[in-house]
C-alpha cells in the first residue's frame, strides 16, 4: 500500500485549523517541530485536563484528502489543514489501517498509527453540521464510524513535504482495529 503526502501543516498555538507550510520536521518521540501538540505527554487540552501525565499518542494528526472530497459532495467546503491535521494524505485508506501500522514518509521519517481521532464539537465551529458529517451512527445513536482522521507517534524523524511518498508497513500478527485515542 502506498500513497503521497498532499499537504503539511502546523500551528505553534492552540488553533483548530493549522497553517499550510512547505515542509514539517518530525522529531522522534515528540511530534511535529513547532506544533503546539508536540511532546512526550498529552498536549490536547481535553486530555491534559483529565491527566497531564498520559503519554502523547496524538503527536501527529493525519486526514485523507478523499475525506475533504466526500465532505464537498455533502456541501461542506473543507480543505487541507482546516480540520487540524498535520499531514493530508492521498491514496491510502488511513481509516482502514490497523493499530501499529507504520507509515514511512519521504526519505527518513516514520510514524506509528495509534488510533482514530474522535470528531469533536470544534468541527461545528468550522462549519455547522461538520461533526455529524464526520461520524456514522446506528439506529440507537451509537457511533459506528469516525472519519476525522488518525493519530500517530513519531518513530523516526525527518523532513516531510508535499509530494513525498508514503509507504505503509503493516504490523506482524493479527490486526488490531483502530480505536479513538
Amino acid at each position: 500500500m502506498a500513497g503521497i503526502v498532499e499537504a503539511v501543516h502546523r500551528s505553534a498555538e492552540y488553533t483548530f485549523s493549522k497553517a499550510k507550510t512547505d515542509s514539517i520536521r518530525l522529531i522522534e518521540g515528540l511530534g511535529v517541530e513547532g506544533d503546539v501538540h508536540s511532546g512526550t505527554t498529552v498536549r490536547h487540552r481535553s486530555r491534559v485536563a483529565i491527566d497531564p501525565t498520559q503519554p502523547n499518542l496524538r503527536q501527529v494528526h493525519l486526514i485523507h484528502s478523499e475525506l475533504h472530497e466526500q465532505l464537498g459532495e455533502q456541501g461542506f467546503a473543507v480543505g487541507p489543514g482546516q480540520m487540524g491535521e498535520n499531514i493530508t494524505t492521498r491514496g491510502i485508506d488511513i481509516l482502514g489501517l490497523p493499530t501499529g501500522a507504520v507509515l514511512h514518509l519521504g526519505a527518513t521519517a516514520a510514524i506509528r498509527v495509534t488510533g482514530l481521532r474522535n470528531p469533536c464539537g470544534q468541527l461545528n465551529g468550522l462549519q455547522a453540521g461538520l461533526m455529524k458529517a464526520c461520524i456514522t451512527q446506528d439506529g440507537a445513536g451509537n457511533v459506528t464510524e469516525r472519519r476525522a482522521g488518525v493519530m500517530a507517534v513519531v518513530v523516526s524523524g525527518g523532513e516531510v513535504r508535499p509530494g513525498d511518498a508514503i509507504v505503509v508497513e503493516l504490523p506482524d500478527g493479527s490486526a488490531e482495529p483502530l480505536r479513538p485515542v
